[in-house]
C-alpha cells in the first residue's frame, strides 16, 4: 500500500511538473506515464480519467499556493493592507513561477466536475484574503466578501494578462509592482 501511495503522489508531482512545462492542454496519461518510468496503464490504477489526474494536480496546486500564503503571512506581522499586499504579491509570483498549474487550478470543467471537491480546496484561501479584507475596512459596503471578490478578480486578471503579454502593451509597463498598487488602491482605498 505505501509503494501505491507513492506512486500516485509521484504521477501528481511528475503530472505538476509536466503541466508547468507544457501547460495542461498537452499533458496525457500516457506522458505522465512515460515520465514517471511506469507502465501506460499504471496511472489509470488511481486516476480512471484524464480529468481526475489533472484534478489531482490542480488540487495539489492548491494546497502548494495555500502552503506559501501561509508562509508569506508568518512572515508578515502588521497592519492588514500590508499582509494583503504580502498575500497578493505571493499569489503573482506563484501564477509566474507556475503558469501551467495556475492556468489548470482556475479551468471551469475542473471545478465544475467537483472531482476531489476542489472548490472547497480553494475557499480557505479566499476566506484568508476575505478576513484580512474585513480588518482593512472594518466598516465597508460592499461587504468584504464582495470587496475581496473583486480584489481576487483583479489579481488574476493581473497574472493572466500578464502571462499573455497584453498587460505592457496596454499599460506601457511591465511592472507588476505598479498594477498591484493601484489595484489595491481600487479595492482598499489609498495607503495611508
Amino acid at each position: 500500500m505505501h509503494d501505491d501511495e507513492g506512486l500516485r503522489a509521484r504521477l501528481i508531482r511528475i503530472g505538476g511538473e509536466l503541466v508547468d512545462r507544457d501547460g495542461p492542454s498537452a499533458v496525457s496519461l500516457r506522458e505522465i506515464a512515460r515520465s514517471a518510468g511506469v507502465s501506460h496503464g499504471a496511472p489509470r490504477r488511481y486516476f480512471p480519467t484524464h480529468l481526475e489526474l489533472l484534478s489531482a494536480i490542480a488540487r495539489e496546486g492548491y494546497a502548494d499556493l495555500t502552503a506559501a500564503a501561509n508562509a508569506a503571512l508568518a512572515d508578515t506581522s502588521g497592519a492588514p493592507r500590508a499582509r494583503i499586499a504580502t498575500l497578493a504579491h505571493m499569489y503573482l509570483d506563484f501564477a509566474a513561477t507556475h503558469r501551467g498549474r495556475y492556468e489548470l487550478m482556475f479551468r471551469h470543467d475542473l471545478l465544475a466536475s467537483d472531482h476531489l471537491r476542489l472548490r472547497d480546496t480553494s475557499l480557505p484561501l479566499f476566506q484568508l484574503l476575505t478576513g484580512l479584507v474585513a480588518q482593512a475596512r472594518p466598516q465597508s459596503h460592499p461587504p468584504a466578501e464582495v470587496v475581496a471578490g473583486a480584489l481576487w478578480a483583479n489579481l488574476h486578471g493581473i497574472a493572466q494578462l500578464s502571462q499573455w503579454g497584453s498587460l505592457p502593451l496596454a499599460t506601457g509597463t511591465a511592472e507588476p509592482d505598479a498594477l498591484l498598487d493601484a489595484a489595491l488602491a481600487a479595492h482598499l482605498g489609498p495607503a495611508a
